[in-house]
């Protein structure tokens, strides 16, 4: 008769096989100290064991604050085309220091981010070119750009220069 095992088999981890897994889920990709602190928790590890990993991870350099959210707000404002109020949203969910968050914000030139708000709003205005209703296109023109962390003075100074 066969046994039935659980898909977590292993409950606990000795602090270098912890230390180990953290190493290389940092290497893997730049983490915040949230993420890494939780993951730790779902490894059920004392706090003791997780300041000292922590501590370890900080000293060899695999967990980085201003490399996480520099790199954080590159690889959203090039990818997924967010305003930089999305992208210091998401930082503070991530428990970033504001002195970090603006370090991030300083790697978003001022000539692409214009340019990827203008690109991004005239896309926006083209597929809604099917919409009849007036006030329709003109919600969700506003909400698709705003949800994306674009100022609204630039959405509205947008808006009325495609309307007119």
């Amino acid at each position: 008769m066969k046994r039935k095992f659980s898909s977590e088999q292993k409950t606990s981890y000795t602090l270098e096989e912890a230390t180990l897994r953290l190493e290389r889920y940092c290497a893997y990709q730049e983490r915040s100290h949230k993420e890494v602190r939780q993951k730790l928790k779902e490894l059920k590890m004392i706090p003791e064991a997780v300041d000292h990993i922590i501590l370890h991870l900080l000293q060899y350099n695999y967990l980085n604050e201003t490399r996480f959210a520099t790199a954080f707000a590159r690889g959203k404002f090039r990818q997924k085309k967010w305003g930089k109020q999305r992208i210091v949203l998401e930082l503070k969910r991530r428990d970033i220091s504001a002195y970090n968050i603006k370090k991030a914000l300083e790697e978003i030139s001022a000539t692409d981010y214009n340019t990827a708000f203008h690109t991004l709003a005239e896309k926006r205005w083209k597929q809604l070119a099917s919409e009849k209703n007036a006030q329709h296109k003109k919600r969700k023109f506003v909400t698709y750009l705003q949800y994306r962390g674009w100022e609204l003075s630039w959405i509205w100074e947008k808006y009325n220069d495609l309307t007119s």
